[in-house]
Parts: structure tokens; C-alpha cells; sequence
């Protein structure tokens, strides 16, 4: 089998085809399971054709952006594929942050329609009236009494549009605007070093690409499995593994709309609805594994593979997973650039602790500060060659220049090969933190501390836990009135909590007279990095 390259696709193409090809033999196929709802091949389908009519009779144009604020529903699907089949452009948003951000993404994507799941909602309705492009808002799963959001078009639906009312009353066939398949599609954001998030655009050609490549040659996914991911669709991670590369072959997939960080809650899945492959980052094995009865008191034996990225996996989580539960887990590196994974072990070849070798359809190199390759076992800068690499980042024309490197992407990851050709992750070439799967900006949590009316200076970095995964810990200098105490330590992280996303608060609050710094004043985290753990003490 060969890798799937752009021109083996037709020059007019839409990736609802992802989707579609499956209508001809699988139309009464189980395509979605989840606890509100199970739909076929041919449900979905229709109902993508009533999101697609809807769209379009907004006003919606090819080109425009449609952001998706929502759990994971079978709505989410709908919206994600039926934005894609109008021409326009699909937003998923990060569920998990704070309505400033939404209000930032929304103005940058210049969104007019936004769906946003009632349960969310409480974080529109602040900025709701200060974006600027947003039109339109469909609210999925409210009692359409309303929310105090106004879809800005007098509706007569007090909370916005609701979804329910928005597809009824379209027709279930639409045609398929014909895009190029090298328009865009989708567009997610990942944290930038700034806190300012990047909007990265991807093809409607990326999406068979990284399903074939990926899904199909190296991970082996077959028509027979059901998919189930804690990753959530907002994520590439997730969109790609828990629906994009499942339907590329046919299968079925699993969605919950729970939180992705409860682990009974996601044993609870496995055991209603019996998926064959689990995604999860290396964060979420670990607390599975924390549960003394994982086995004994939970039913894996659906599981024929387990997946993990978003983060390098430790050595000894694998081997702790396999030891309790028979199963390895395949680990790879991938990132939103490039949609998906793209240097991966293998079901049948894995080494613990690496990231395993180029996946079909990409290259690699790893170089030093001037660009010139590294010998193996010596640790330098990744970069990656493949077709479904993003071209910039959206309105961030300076980092675009210093990530988008002609035909090769600079990731940012510092990793060495050994002598077999794996490939072992060594950290990041800049600040950032990766927790839990999620890119974090030491400088947002710095900026968040130093909101506090205690803090004089911070510094953060990444330290990693009992289980060897990285967690952002903070160095704080105090102003004279306040007490640096465990009190205080207390307060701030409580504070973070309510001021920045859950995830992205500090684990540890470390007090210091001073923070190491350079003559020209700028703060030297490296330095911090490297602390002997007694000086913490």
C-alpha cells in the first residue's frame, strides 16, 4: 500500500467525502454511538444536508468562517461537516477556555455564525455584544426559552437560533459546493508563546491524507472497529482520531460530551459502548492507572489498541499499561500544523518511551541552530516535510516566518534518532509547556499570577510530576506586604483557577527572593529549569 499524495485526489474536492463515502455500502451502518443519541451512515448524512441548507439560507458564503463551540454531540459532527459541505470554513473552539479567548478567536476568524452548545453559553453571553463579525447564533441543546444571547437577527428564539427548529425545517439533500482541495476547511487554534493563540488552517486535501497515511497504513484502523476518544473534536487529535480517520475506513465512533479528565466516567464509555480503539494523552493513562481496580473492576477486553499523543508518553506509563491491562499503547508526535501524527510507532513495532519512526507520506530531519543535520544519538531541532503542513498562521505573519520554513515545518521539538531509526523526544526548543495534550503559554500564567495583587514577579516552567509529565510550576517573588507562605501558595493557585483555564494553572508555587535573570534584564527560565530539586525544598 502506498501513501496517499495530493494528486491522487481529484482538483475538485470536499472533504465531506470523508463522510459520503460510506453512503453507497454502509447507509444503515451505526456511524455514531453516544449516551443522547446513535445515528447511521445515512442519519448523518441527512443531517448534514439540513446544517448545509441552513447555512445557506443565513447567507453564509464559500470562504467564510462558522465556528463550533461545543461538546462532544452528534450536533458537533453535523455542524463540522455541514460547514465543510457549504464551502465555508470550520472553527472548533476549545470548550475549556475563558469568554476573553472566544472573543479574541471570534474576531480573528472573523466567524458569522457561531454554534455554541447551551451548557456554553455562559461564556458567549459576556462578549456576545463585543465581536464584531459574529451574525448568527444556533444554541445546541437549549429548551429555546433563551440564554440571554441574542443571535443579533431577531429569530424569535430569545437564546439564538436553536439547532433543533434550524434543521427541521431544511430539506435533508443538498449538493456539495465544489471546492478545490487545496481551499480551506477547518481551522483550529493552538496556544502561541505569547498567550496569543494561533489560527492554523488546514486543506480540505489534509483530511484523506493524514486518514490514509496515518489512520488506515500505520495505525491499522479497520471497518470493523468503534472509536473512542478522551481527546475531545476540538482537538486535531481528536476530530482526526475519533471521526475524520474512522470514517475514512468505515467505522464507527464513539462520543462523549463528559469531561475528558474523570476516569471512571471514561470507563463508564468503554463498558456501554464497547469501543476496539482508545486515544487518550499520556495524562489521562497515568490516571487511569491510579485506579486500583482498573482491571478488576472494569471491563477492557473491547479494546484491541490503544493510542496516545498530544505529549511524549514516559517509558514507564507504557509499561505500567501493558503490565495491568495486556495492551500496548502505540505513541506518536503530531501537531495541529500538520494536523495529525506524523512520526508514530507502530501496533506491531513499538519501543517504550519513543515516538517511533516517520509515518508514510512525510520526511524528517533533525538539525542543529544553522540548519545543518545532526549525527545519530545527538539531539537537535525537528523538522518535518509532508503535504498536509499548514501554510502560516492566521494574521501572525512574524511567527509564520519562523515556523513555516519553505517545504519544511519547524515544530519546535527538540529530538534525537538512535541507531535503529526511532525517534526520542528531548523537550521543547522554546518556553512552551505541553499539558495534558494542551499547549500552554508560560506567559499567560505568569500574566495571570501577576494579576494578583501579592505577586511582584513570576516566572513558570515545566516540571514534571511524580508520573514524569510536565506541569506548569511557578517561581514567585512577593511584594513586601504580603506573606510567602502556604496559605498564600494556596490562594494563588485558586486564584489561576478563576482567571485562566483549569488546565493551564500552576501545580506549585515555589517562593524566591529574586529570579535569575540576564544583564539586560530578561528572565533566564532555562536557569529555573535546571534547579536541583533540594532548593525547592
Amino acid at each position: 500500500m502506498n501513501a496517499l499524495r495530493a494528486d491522487d485526489l481529484p482538483l475538485a474536492y470536499n472533504a465531506v467525502d470523508i463522510l459520503e463515502r460510506n453512503l453507497p455500502l454502509r447507509a444503515d451502518k451505526t456511524a455514531l454511538h453516544s449516551d443522547t443519541r446513535s445515528m447511521s451512515f445515512g442519519e448523518v448524512s441527512a443531517e448534514v444536508n439540513q446544517v448545509t441548507n441552513g447555512l445557506r439560507a443565513l447567507g453564509v458564503r464559500f470562504g467564510e468562517t462558522v465556528a463550533i463551540l461545543c461538546l462532544d454531540t452528534p450536533e458537533f459532527v453535523s455542524a463540522f461537516f455541514g460547514t465543510m459541505k457549504t464551502g465555508a470554513v470550520a472553527a472548533s473552539f476549545n470548550t475549556l477556555l475563558k469568554p476573553a479567548d472566544y472573543r479574541y478567536a471570534l474576531d480573528d476568524c472573523r466567524a458569522r455564525v457561531l454554534f455554541v452548545d447551551a451548557r456554553l453559553l455562559g461564556s458567549i453571553a459576556p462578549i456576545r455584544n463585543e465581536v464584531r463579525w459574529l451574525e448568527h447564533v444556533i444554541v445546541v441543546g437549549g429548551d429555546g426559552a433563551g440564554d440571554g444571547v441574542s443571535d443579533g437577527v431577531g429569530s424569535g428564539v430569545a437564546g439564538g437560533l436553536d439547532y433543533g427548529a434550524f434543521v427541521a425545517q431544511q430539506p435533508a439533500e443538498a449538493d456539495v459546493t465544489p471546492t478545490h482541495r487545496d481551499d480551506f476547511c477547518c481551522l483550529n487554534y493552538s496556544s502561541g508563546t505569547t498567550g496569543e493563540a494561533k489560527g492554523i488552517l488546514h486543506a480540505h486535501k489534509d483530511l484523506p491524507l493524514t486518514a490514509h497515511n496515518w489512520g488506515l497504513m500505520t495505525l491499522g484502523l479497520r471497518e470493523d472497529d468503534r472509536t473512542f476518544a478522551a481527546a475531545k473534536l476540538f482537538f486535531t487529535f481528536g476530530t482526526g482520531g475519533n471521526l475524520v480517520f474512522p470514517w475514512y475506513v468505515g467505522a464507527s465512533v464513539t462520543l462523549f460530551a463528559g469531561p475528558p479528565r474523570d476516569p471512571r466516567a471514561l470507563l463508564g464509555v468503554i463498558a456501554r459502548h464497547r469501543p476496539t480503539v482508545f486515544y487518550n494523552a499520556p495524562t489521562g493513562y497515568g490516571m487511569l492507572l491510579s485506579l486500583e481496580d482498573l482491571t478488576t473492576a472494569n471491563d477492557l477486553s473491547s479494546l484491541r489498541l490503544c493510542v496516545s499523543a498530544g505529549e511524549a508518553l514516559p517509558a514507564p506509563i507504557w509499561h505500567a499499561w501493558k503490565a495491568r491491562t495486556g495492551l500496548g499503547i502505540v505513541d506518536g508526535i503530531g501537531s495541529t500544523e500538520n494536523y495529525h501524527i506524523f512520526v508514530s510507532n507502530r501496533p506491531d513495532d513499538i519501543r517504550p518511551g519513543s515516538s517511533g519512526k516517520p509515518v508514510p507520506g512525510y520526511e524528517v530531519r533533525i538539525v542543529d541552530e544553522v540548519g545543518d543535520g545532526v549525527p545519530d544519538g545527538e539531539i537537535g531541532n525537528l523538522l518535518v516535510r509532508g503535504e498536509t503542513a499548514a501554510l502560516f498562521y492566521l494574521h501572525q505573519s512574524a511567527k509564520s516566518r519562523t515556523t513555516f520554513l519553505g517545504e519544511w515545518l519547524f515544530t519546535g521539538d527538540k529530538y534525537r534518532r538512535d541507531g535503529d531509526g526511532y525517534y526520542w523526544h528531548e523537550g521543547r526548543s522554546d518556553d512552551m509547556l505541553k499539558v495534558g495534550g494542551i499547549w500552554v503559554s508560560p506567559v499567560e500564567v505568569e500574566s495571570a499570577l501577576l494579576s494578583h495583587d501579592a505577586v511582584l514577579e513570576v516566572a513558570v516552567v515545566g516540571v514534571p510530576d511524580a508520573n514524569d509529565l510536565v506541569k506548569p510550576k511557578a517561581y514567585v517573588v512577593v511584594h513586601a506586604h504580603a506573606a510567602a507562605d502556604d496559605d498564600l501558595a494556596a490562594a494563588l493557585i485558586a486564584y489561576c483557577r478563576d482567571v485562566i483555564a483549569e488546565y493551564k494553572r500552576p501545580r506549585w508555587i515555589v517562593f524566591v527572593d529574586e529570579l535569575p535573570k540576564t544583564a539586560t534584564g530578561k528572565i533566564q527560565r532555562f536557569r529555573l529549569r535546571d534547579r536541583e530539586p533540594e532548593i525547592d525544598a
